[in-house]
């Protein structure tokens, strides 16, 4: 059986609980070596096989998948964060069901929920934001012309940007252009939840300065969520009924 696991933002115990019962059962471990925290494998028996899938091609990683998955093998594909976000998972999925073998998805934490947690924020506050944007600026892969940063930044949602901690001037040239303010609020969270996570606060305007060398492994956030608002939410309203309680005032 082939198991996708997300192996979470990077700290060890943020990884499932699920999760760490399949290392530790695993005959092998195809993990993604460029962004897993590698003292995960530690949860692994001295005998498991390990293959850091950083300097494999997709053919080869199936390869690793489907060997042996036939004799009750317990494989894990270890994936960074939750595998449904920029994981890649769905190619492989695709020719496992091609070759017949089948697979679960183990979700995971998110490094846009660790990025929030290091800041203490909620992306979802009344009054300011209710819709979270997960998204990415256009490098060498592409996004869809209707999902340009311009267009998505109109809506002035919080934002959770993956894989653009190189790329901050044009992520800041889109963003204002696309409608944000230059006061709106922004943060760059590097490694969130690892021992180095360092993190960075400011506004759009001094975005550039946020980055200070760092180019990969970093989350960016831009919205009023990161502001000094005072907002309070109608589920604990004294005056708010529902189902559970009935409005007091």
């Amino acid at each position: 059986m082939i198991h996708f696991v997300g192996a979470g933002p990077g700290a060890e115990d943020l990884i499932t609980a699920r999760g760490q019962n399949l290392l530790r059962r695993a005959d092998r471990v195809i993990y993604a070596g460029s962004l897993v925290n590698p003292a995960l494998l530690n949860l692994c028996r001295a005998d498991c096989e390990i293959l850091d899938s950083s300097r494999m091609t997709l053919a080869e990683v199936i390869d690793a998948l489907s060997r042996d998955h036939n004799n009750d093998s317990i494989i894990v594909r270890l994936h960074a964060g939750d595998p449904s976000i920029y994981g890649a998972i769905r190619e492989q999925m695709d020719e496992l069901c091609k070759l017949g073998v089948p697979f679960e998805v183990v979700p995971g934490v998110s490094a846009f929920c660790a990025a929030a947690a290091a800041l203490d924020a909620e992306y979802t506050l009344p009054g300011v934001s209710q819709t979270v944007i997960l998204t990415r600026v256009a490098g060498r892969t592409p996004v869809p012309e209707k999902e340009d940063i311009r267009s998505l930044a109109a809506h002035q949602a919080s934002m959770a940007l993956f894989l653009s901690a190189g790329m901050l001037p044009q992520l800041r040239d889109a963003l204002l252009e696309g409608g944000y303010p230059a006061d709106t609020p922004a943060a760059l969270v590097y490694k969130a939840s690892w021992p180095d996570e360092r993190i960075s606060r400011g506004t759009l305007e001094n975005l550039l300065d946020l980055g200070d060398g760092i180019t990969k492994t970093a989350m960016v956030l831009v919205g009023r969520f990161l502001g000094g608002e005072q907002t309070r939410s109608k589920l604990y309203d004294p005056a708010f009924g529902h189902g559970f309680r009935e409005a007091r005032v």
